[in-house]
C-alpha cells in the first residue's frame, strides 16, 4: 500500500506538472498570438520583406529652343526566377525566349539557354540576366516568352533605378548642376524644391542568399515625376563659346577660364562655359568660375574709371594727356605702359584706346587725389559692388575698396584706376556692367531660367528684372560705346577687327594675385603679385551700333611665353564667337560689307558655299567638320539633321557619294 501511495503521489507531481506546462504553453502561444502577435508579426515581416523607394523622376532641365539638357532615366536590372516557372512551361519555351534574348542582348542563343537551364537545376531564384537596360528595352523583354506570365508564373524580375544624363554632351554642366549626396550646385541645386517630384515604393520579399524580389508585378505606389525648367541657354551658342574658350585654353596651356554671352536687351543668359585643367592636360567643367570666381578685373576696370570722370564732369573724351615716355611713378611705385617709350600727348579717348596705365592714372590722380570717396561713390553708382543676385548658389562677393579702410593706402586710388587692383568682381558682375552700357545705361539682372513647367503647362515665369534705370548719362554712354568700338578698330584688340561685322570692347590684363603659400621646400612665401602668372580678359558687345549681345572671356594664367595680354588670349575668343552668331544666328540691322577684306572670314565663306554648290543633289563627307558648319551645310541643302554630343562630326549616317532626296533626314554622331 506504501508503495502504491508513493507512486500515485508521484504520478500526481508529473500530472500537475504536466499540467503547469501544458498552461504555460497554452499562455504562451495565446500571448504570441494575441497580445504580442502584432509585434512579432511586425518582426517577422521586417526581416522578410521591405518596402524599397522608387525615386521620382526628377524634372527635365531643357535649352531655350527644347532641346534636352538634362533629364532623368530609368535604367532596370533584369532577373529570373527559374524555380517559379513550371517545368512543362519552361521546356515548351526556354528556346524561344533564349532566342529572344540573343536578338535584344547579342551572345548567341545557345548561352542563353544553358544559362538558364543551370539555374532551374540549381533552383537559383535570382538569376542575372541583364543589368541597365532602358525602358523600351525592359518592355520588350516583358513580352518575352515565359516572362509575359508575369513575376509568379513567368519568374520576371525587374528592379528599377533612376539616373542623371546630359543628352547632348557635358556642355554647360556647372551650370546645369546637380543635387545629390553631393550636395545642390548650379540650376538643379537651385530649384531642387520644384525639381524633386514624389517619391513611389515596392514591396519586395526576401528570398534564398538574402536576396530581394518584387512581390508583385507594379508598384504599390508610382513615383510622379518632378516639374520641368526651361533655361535660357541656346545650344548653337553655347556650343560655339564652348569650343572658342576650349581651343584658346588648349593653346595657351591655361589654368582656367570662362566665357559668358548675355542678351542685351532681356539679361538672358545664352551660352555660359567654365573650363578647368586637369593634371594630364584635360580640360572640362570644373568649377562655375563666372559665378563663383571674383578676381581683379584688370584694364577692363578702366571703362568704370573713364565713366566715373565723364558723369563727374570733371574731364572729357578730348582732353589732352600728357602720358610722358609711358612711366611715371606715384610714392615711389612706378605706372608702366605696356608700349616702350609710351604714348606721347594724346586724348583721353585715346587714352582708353590703347589702355595707357599712365594716362588713367594721371586723370584720376589729378581730380580725386583729395577726394577719393567722391570716385568710389560713383562707381559704386555703376552697380560693380553689388551681387547679381542669380538664382544659383555661390556668387562671389564683390568688393570695391573704400578710403575708410585701414587697407586703403596712398597708391590704392591710382592703381584701382587703372587695373582694378584691389578691386573684387566675378565675370558675371563685370559683365552685367558692361551690358549695362550697351543697353543704352539700363542696368538688368542676368538670368538662367526663364520657365517653369509641370505636365507641359507653365507654372511660374521670370523674366527681364531691372536693377537700375540708368547708370549714366546717355551723354557718358554714347561716348564710351563709339571709344569701346575704337578699341577693336584701332586700339588694343585691333587684331579681330573686321570689316564683315562691328564689335565694341576693353581689353584687360592684370598681374595674378598669389596668396601666402608654403613652396615645396616649406619655405613661407608672402602674397605679391605674380611676374609670371596674369589674368586676361575682354569684355565688349555686337553689333557696336545696336547691340544684341554682350559677351565676357577671362583666361587664368595662360603660359607667358605664348602670350599674357588680353587682347591676344582674351580677344579672339570673343572674335570667334561674334563671328560663328553671325552666320548661324542672324543679328538685325547689321551691315554687312560686300567688300573682302577679311582673308580669312573670305575663305571659309567661299569653302562653304563652293561645298553646298558642288554637293546640291549628293552627299558630301562631313566627318571631321565641326558639328555646327556640318549641320549647317546641310539644312542649307535641304535636308534634315538629327545629332547627338557635340563638337566635330565623326559619323554620318548617309555615305559620301549618295545622291539625296531633299527633304531625307541624315544622322551624326558628333565627338
Amino acid at each position: 500500500m506504501v508503495i502504491k501511495k508513493s507512486i500515485l503521489n508521484k504520478l500526481y507531481v508529473v500530472v500537475v506538472l504536466m499540467t503547469l506546462f501544458f498552461v504555460v504553453i497554452v499562455f504562451r502561444i495565446f500571448n504570441l498570438q494575441y497580445v504580442e502577435g502584432d509585434k512579432y508579426r511586425k518582426l517577422s515581416q521586417e526581416k522578410t520583406e521591405r518596402n524599397d523607394t522608387i525615386f521620382a523622376n526628377r524634372g527635365n532641365v531643357y535649352a531655350a529652343d527644347g532641346n534636352l539638357l538634362a533629364t532623368s532615366m530609368s535604367k532596370y536590372t533584369i532577373r529570373m526566377d527559374a524555380v517559379a516557372v513550371k517545368s512543362e512551361v519552361f521546356e515548351k519555351n526556354i528556346r524561344a525566349l533564349s532566342e529572344a534574348l540573343s536578338k535584344l542582348l547579342g551572345k548567341p542563343t545557345s548561352y542563353y539557354q544553358k544559362k538558364i537551364r543551370e539555374a532551374k537545376t540549381r533552383k537559383n531564384r535570382y538569376l542575372l540576366i541583364a543589368r541597365g537596360i532602358g525602358y523600351n528595352d525592359y518592355v520588350k523583354m516583358k513580352s518575352f516568352p515565359i516572362f509575359k506570365l508575369g513575376v509568379y508564373r513567368g519568374g520576371f524580375i525587374a528592379d528599377q533605378k533612376t539616373i542623371r544624363v546630359h543628352p547632348i554632351g557635358k556642355i554647360a554642366a556647372r551650370t546645369i548642376g546637380y543635387d545629390n549626396s553631393k550636395g545642390g550646385a548650379g540650376i538643379e541645386g537651385a530649384f531642387a524644391d520644384y525639381m524633386q517630384g514624389e517619391n513611389g515604393w515596392r514591396l519586395k520579399q526576401k528570398i534564398a542568399k538574402g536576396q530581394w524580389r518584387p512581390i508583385n508585378d507594379v508598384n504599390e505606389k508610382e513615383p510622379i515625376d518632378g516639374s520641368d525648367v526651361i533655361t535660357t541657354i541656346d545650344v548653337n551658342i553655347q556650343d560655339i563659346t564652348h569650343h572658342a574658350l576650349l581651343k584658346q585654353l588648349e593653346y595657351f596651356e591655361a589654368d582656367h577660364g570662362c566665357a559668358v554671352v548675355m542678351e542685351v536687351k532681356t539679361g538672358k543668359i545664352k551660352a555660359i562655359a567654365n573650363l578647368g585643367v586637369t593634371s594630364k592636360g584635360k580640360y572640362y567643367e570644373k568649377r562655375n568660375y563666372a559665378v563663383w570666381e571674383s578676381h581683379e578685373p584688370g584694364s577692363t576696370f578702366k571703362l568704370a574709371s573713364l565713366m566715373a570722370a565723364l558723369e563727374d564732369k570733371v574731364a572729357d573724351t578730348s582732353d589732352i594727356i600728357d602720358c610722358e615716355k609711358g612711366k611715371i611713378f606715384i610714392n615711389n611705385r612706378k605706372v608702366q605702359d605696356s608700349r616702350r617709350g609710351g604714348h606721347g600727348k594724346i586724348s583721353l579717348a585715346r587714352v582708353f584706346e590703347v589702355s595707357s596705365n599712365v594716362g588713367i592714372v594721371k586723370t584720376i590722380q589729378k581730380h580725386y587725389d583729395k577726394n577719393p570717396k567722391k570716385f568710389i561713390k560713383r562707381i559704386k553708382s555703376f552697380g560693380l559692388d553689388q551681387l547679381t543676385g542669380v538664382k544659383i548658389k555661390g556668387e562671389g562677393k564683390p568688393y570695391i575698396p573704400n578710403p575708410s579702410e585701414k587697407s586703403w593706402s596712398p597708391i590704392s586710388l591710382e592703381w584701382m584706376a587703372f587695373g582694378g587692383y584691389g578691386v573684387s568682381v566675378t565675370a558675371l558682375q563685370m559683365l552685367a556692367f558692361y551690358n549695362g552700357v550697351a543697353n543704352n545705361g539700363k542696368l538688368v539682372k542676368p538670368y538662367f531660367v526663364k520657365e517653369l513647367r509641370v505636365g507641359g503647362k507653365v507654372e511660374k515665369s521670370f523674366g527681364t528684372e531691372v536693377l537700375k534705370e540708368k547708370i549714366a548719362s546717355q551723354v557718358t554712354i554714347d561716348k564710351v560705346r563709339k571709344i569701346m568700338k575704337n578699341v577693336v578698330v584701332k586700339g588694343t584688340a585691333e587684331r579681330i577687327y573686321s570689316s564683315n561685322f562691328s564689335m565694341a570692347g576693353k581689353t584687360g590684363t592684370a598681374k595674378k594675385w598669389i596668396p601666402k603659400h608654403k613652396d615645396k621646400t616649406g619655405k613661407t612665401i608672402y602674397g605679391h603679385y605674380s611676374n609670371k602668372k596674369y589674368v586676361a580678359s575682354f569684355a565688349g558687345f555686337f553689333p557696336a551700333e545696336n547691340p544684341k549681345y554682350s559677351c565676357i572671356v577671362v583666361v587664368h594664367s595662360p603660359k607667358k611665353e605664348k602670350g599674357y595680354y588680353g587682347g591676344i588670349v582674351a580677344a579672339p575668343v570673343f572674335k570667334e564667337i561674334a563671328q560663328k552668331i553671325y552666320t548661324t544666328t542672324p543679328v538685325n540691322n547689321q551691315l554687312v560689307s560686300d567688300k573682302i577684306s577679311s582673308a580669312s572670314v573670305d575663305k571659309e565663306y567661299q569653302n562653304y558655299y563652293e561645298k553646298l554648290r558642288k554637293y546640291k543633289t549628293i552627299m558630301p563627307k562631313v566627318i571631321g567638320m565641326s558639328g555646327m558648319d556640318a549641320i549647317a551645310l546641310l539644312e542649307n541643302m535641304g535636308m534634315k539633321v538629327k545629332f547627338s554630343g557635340m563638337g566635330k562630326v565623326t559619323e554620318q549616317s548617309i555615305g559620301k557619294g549618295v545622291k539625296l532626296t531633299k527633304g531625307a533626314t541624315v544622322y551624326l554622331k558628333l565627338s
